[in-house]
């Protein structure tokens, strides 16, 4: 009877553990990332992982701090998508005060289970931009609005949002503040901090997007940071296209000085280092490939000063072809992702001259007459010891050397050394003017 009793207290136990086990999550944490950046594709790997983890712990929700300017539509899709599948709420919030969710940011927004602002913050002007922000013709250009008008409706509407105006933010470019945003229903909450929106969102219901319905209680609960991995900040750091462009042209202005002085070995694996993580950051980003060949053209160009001597026109040719290339070489939706001006100016102009003084030695110990060894003898003027018919002895830079000339010479006569074969001279008589020159006295 007893070991019966014991069994029973024993099954409620376990069927009492079981039940807290569902109604409580494992961790009752809150995963929490920040973005503050254009939206590439590490930002989409970073909010994949970020999600990977939260499913993995059974967070109750990831908190994503967002100020970014925008980004590549490709990336922002990507994104949405594992947004929207997410198998833990998403809670996107524009923080801080004088922040922005703009473009790319303002259909991420949309896409979360809870949005948010702060206060002093804007989102909007989700206008498609062509790549570049070159002039497209209608048809194009009536195109790419329309596709991104419709990825707006279809979040908008399934996350209970106002859909007709969040669309005018693709169609009119149009920006809101927080309270804007808020009265027209683009976002849930305007909040002064997250303990702030936590305390708004207490006992909330939330709907998936896939129907299902959470509540959410947040108050109170810890908040564990999420940090990108160490290959993540370094890709997201050359990502920046100034960064890429400055990689780029040290790389191969480190292969330009192996070339010219080979086998310093330290130049040539700074550069191959260098273009290796340029290339591989363009490859990321939407390049034009005629950039590409402006910016070789430059050091072309470079090349040309030092060996014609143009008095600075070549040079100021290639700086402007490199600054062009630059300027054209990441063809991005928005500024924050193409090479700024000032980034291009400050690396071509001192490239530019560190190129030509390079090459300009090089060019100039190329041509310059050796002066030392054996081969410094060849145009020298040396004196004849003893008489040459063919063969005797010649005495140049206080040296007696055996040598042959062309001509039968008399002792005392000058000559001129044509060739240095191993030990011996070949010498031709030298020229009269030259001779008495170089005579003592």
């Amino acid at each position: 009877m007893k070991a019966y009793f014991c069994s029973r207290i024993l099954r409620s136990l376990l069927a009492g553990l079981c039940f807290l086990a569902v109604a409580f999550p494992s961790s009752a944490e809150v995963l929490k990332i920040v973005i503050n950046d254009a939206i590439h594709p590490i930002t989409e790997e970073y909010i994949g992982r970020a999600l990977e983890e939260a499913q993995h712990n059974k967070d109750q929700a990831l908190l994503i701090e967002i100020n970014t300017p925008g980004g590549l539509l490709e990336s922002t899709r990507e994104i949405i998508e594992k947004i929207l599948a997410a198998p833990v709420p998403v809670i996107i919030y524009v923080t801080p005060s004088g922040s922005r969710a703009a473009s790319a940011g303002f259909f991420i927004l949309e896409s979360a289970d809870v949005a948010a602002m702060a206060p002093g913050t804007n989102t909007g002007a989700a206008h498609p931009v062509t790549l570049g922000g070159g002039k497209i013709d209608d048809v194009m250009k009536e195109k790419l609005e329309n596709d991104a008008a419709a990825l707006m409706r279809s979040v908008a509407a399934k996350r209970g949002r106002n859909v007709e105006i969040a669309e005018s933010a693709v169609r009119q470019s149009k920006s809101f503040t927080e309270q804007e945003a808020l009265s027209d229903k683009l976002i849930d909450y305007v909040a002064s901090s997250q303990e702030d929106l936590f305390k708004q969102m207490q006992g909330k219901t939330v709907k998936r997007f896939d129907g299902q319905t959470v509540t959410l209680n947040l108050v109170g609960q810890p908040i564990r940071p999420f940090d990108m991995t160490l290959k993540q900040r370094i890709l997201a750091f050359i990502l920046d296209p100034n960064i890429a462009f400055i990689l780029l042209a040290i790389g191969a202005l480190a292969l330009y000085a192996e070339f010219n002085h080979p086998g310093t070995v330290v130049p040539g694996t700074v550069g191959v280092v260098f273009i290796l993580l340029a290339v591989f950051a363009l490859n990321l980003l939407p390049v034009r490939f005629a950039a590409v060949v402006l910016i070789l053209a430059s050091f072309v160009l470079f090349a040309l000063e030092a060996k014609f001597a143009t008095h600075g026109v070549l040079a100021i040719g290639g700086i402007a072809t490199m600054v062009l290339g630059a300027l054209l070489l990441v063809d991005a939706p928005i500024p924050e992702m193409r090479v700024r001006l000032g980034t291009a100016l400050a690396v071509s102009i001192p490239l530019g001259a560190i190129t030509v003084f390079l090459m300009a030695l090089a060019l100039k110990a190329r041509r310059s007459k050796v002066v030392t060894g054996a081969e410094g003898l060849v145009g020298e003027i040396g004196i004849a010891q003893t008489a040459l018919s063919p063969l005797g002895k010649v005495f140049i830079h206080g040296e007696l050397w055996d040598a042959v000339s062309s001509v039968n010479a008399a002792p005392g006569e000058s000559l001129v050394v044509r060739k240095v074969d191993g030990l011996r001279l070949q010498v031709d008589p030298a020229p009269i003017q030259r001779a008495r020159e170089t005579a003592p006295g």
